[in-house]
């Protein structure tokens, strides 16, 4: 891992300048399926496919529809009668800081263990926000099981049925992304402010950052966008991880209806989790945003 981080870092020297896919290597597929998942797989891979389709894919289906549904009707009755809270442009319900309380990250002893989590923080090592590399939508899947934390979204999250109300019950913080840079520095206070909120108050939620600002294949890190380290308060780095021999879960230069239907086909897929120390940032890092976003990434 420490190599791999190593040669991400490395990402703007080491790669050669002419070339279609050195230039985009970040988001180059590399599994059995091709670049963009239109090779010609194995016949013995078909097969597993047609099988998975009618065996697999339609159970797995009616699970993800009925825990979307539980949620959603979660969140309904939750918010009966109460008003959403709106700030700056912004809307979400007060339930974020009830639910950050009751169902967000257990405050923990801190452990020897190299691979500690949001569990292992004393109290007053509370961060501000977490900070991850983005490889696929699962990665909100999973940080909303570990953490129940607040996150960033486009602005039309919040008017997709069923996933806009649960955003919301989230208190996510909604970006148009092709809004004037004022606009983006609005929502940077109020990320900062959120940051700052969370490591102050036990009962808020984190904030949740992918600071690459997209997706990759998991091979590189992207430079860091400056919005995630406005607040100057400490951030938990995680770095994850989809190993795979068949199909690789990054969603990067393929379709969505594509990869969620290979993902699912996929009899088991892989998740590994690395939880960094608690980084604090020095003074000049607080001055700094940009030095304090690259030093984070190395």
């Amino acid at each position: 891992m420490e190599t791999e981080l190593k040669h991400a870092a490395m990402i703007d020297t080491k790669l050669p300048r002419p070339g279609l896919e050195e230039k985009f290597a970040p988001f180059v597929r590399r599994d059995m399926y091709g670049p963009s998942e239109r090779g010609d797989p194995p016949l013995a891979e078909k097969v597993l496919l047609g099988l998975a389709l009618v065996t697999i894919v339609p159970a797995r289906v009616v699970v993800a529809v009925n825990m979307a549904l539980f949620y959603y009707s979660i969140c309904r009755v939750c918010t009966l009668g109460v008003e959403p809270r709106r700030e700056d442009d912004q809307e979400d319900y007060a339930l974020r800081e009830v639910l950050g309380g009751r169902c967000g990250p257990r405050i923990l002893k801190s452990s020897d263990d190299e691979n500690f989590g949001v569990a292992q923080l004393e109290e007053n090592e509370r961060p501000g926000a977490i900070i991850s590399n983005h490889l696929s939508y699962i990665d909100i899947l999973y940080h909303m099981s570990s953490s129940f934390p607040s996150f960033v979204a486009k602005r039309s999250v919040a008017k997709l049925p069923i996933v806009g109300l649960v955003s919301k019950c989230l208190g996510c913080i909604y970006v148009q992304r092709e809004s004037k840079a004022l606009d983006f520095r609005g929502v940077a206070g109020i990320v900062a402010r959120r940051a700052h909120e969370a490591h102050l108050n036990k009962d808020a939620p984190m904030v949740m950052l992918f600071p690459e600002g997209t997706t990759t294949n998991g091979d590189f890190l992207l430079p860091f966008k400056t919005g995630a380290f406005l607040s100057n308060t400490p951030v938990l780095p995680v770095i994850l991880r989809y190993p795979y021999e068949r199909f690789g879960p990054a969603w990067d230069s393929i379709s969505g209806v594509r990869h969620f239907i290979f993902l699912l086909c996929q009899l088991v897929n892989h998740l590994e989790v690395t939880y960094l120390r608690l980084y604090y940032p020095s003074k000049q890092e607080n001055d700094d945003p940009k030095l304090y976003a690259d030093n984070i990434r190395r």
